[in-house]
């Protein structure tokens, strides 16, 4: 290769980086990724890992934890997600795209809020389902207060309570443009993933496709399609998780995949029944979309041989924790 064309590979290389204002090492697969994990859902035994504790901002993956405090709140408080919240003054100063074009005052259905924060990564419906259930979280209480910092409060709680050591969100979006920027890791997100995806309706929303959702305007009624924004849906098993992008997080994405469980017979006639399910988290992968099939099946691989192998334990850390300690 001659220097002019050293010149121009390096540019095309090194310049996305710089804008986004991320920082990539070359992983030994081939793709550039600052952090991932692969881990199977339900025995939480880690196959593929780095940097995995490392602190970093995790954008709209963010959206994971506030869908949960949402879903558990209508759990149990019995709250109907047909019920229609209305987008609060503090959205407006999040900033980013506003597919819908929301503004202060619409009204949507909480449904049609998370799957336009599930699906499209609106960070206006993000603010705006923090705010009404923080707000009725503090009615319950008796307690007054920013509705949206009690609502934070309680994701951060959950994050806790499901193992996570290195998160501290500060809002319900995921922007880390204004003040002190919100953090995770790659395997904090791992175990909100898993505990996410264990509730039958945040996993039917983040598997869907696209979805018709609702805004009353004052001008009347409008309708919008909302395309999913993970490509790698329907491909290789993959049915779900979110994508989050910003300029200090650059790409991220957590998809979920499922496979036909294993049925075995055992020495005594009896049957033993394996689920097959992997968790894939990948932080400032420069393709994110090419990163997580490729830990994706090579994880299958690896689950596979440890199958084979009677799922031998050498040590407590070959597993990711879930529970608070």
């Amino acid at each position: 290769m001659n220097a002019q064309k050293f010149i121009i590979l390096m540019i095309f290389l090194v310049i996305p980086s710089i804008l986004l204002g991320v920082t990539y090492s070359q992983d030994r697969r081939g793709f550039q990724v600052n952090s991932y994990i692969v881990v199977d859902f339900h025995s939480k035994k880690i196959l593929s890992a780095k940097d995995i504790n490392k602190r970093v901002q995790v954008a709209s993956l963010t959206k994971i934890a506030t869908s949960m405090v949402v879903l558990d709140w209508a759990d149990a408080t019995n709250i109907d997600l047909g019920n229609n919240l209305i987008i609060p003054q503090s959205a407006s100063l999040i900033g980013g795209p506003n597919q819908l074009g929301l503004i202060p005052g619409d009204q949507m259905s909480i449904r049609d809020a998370l799957y336009s924060a599930l699906l499209g990564s609106n960070n206006w419906a993000a603010e705006a389902l923090a705010y009404h259930v923080g707000r009725d979280l503090l009615l319950r209480e008796g307690k007054r207060g920013d509705p949206v910092k009690e609502f934070v409060k309680n994701m951060n709680a959950l994050a806790r309570n499901n193992g996570a050591k290195n998160t501290k969100f500060t809002n319900p979006h995921g922007m880390d443009h204004l003040g002190k920027p919100p953090f995770s890791c790659a395997s904090d997100v791992a175990r909100l993933a898993i505990y996410a995806m264990n509730k039958a309706s945040f996993s039917f929303i983040c598997s869907q496709k696209q979805r018709e959702v609702s805004v009353l305007k004052q001008e009347g009624l409008r309708k919008f399609l909302i395309k999913n924004t993970n490509k790698n849906l329907g491909i290789d098993d993959i049915d779900g998780i979110k994508t989050g992008q910003t300029s200090k997080a650059g790409p991220c994405l957590a998809v979920a995949a499922e496979k036909q469980a294993l049925v075995r017979e055992l020495a005594d006639g009896k049957k033993q029944v394996i689920p097959r399910r992997l968790i894939v988290v990948v932080l400032g992968a420069q393709d994110r979309f090419a990163a997580s099939r490729s830990l994706l099946l090579r994880g299958w691989q690896k689950f596979e041989a440890w199958n084979s192998q009677g799922r031998q334990v050498l040590n407590r850390n070959e597993f990711l924790s879930t529970i608070r300690e």
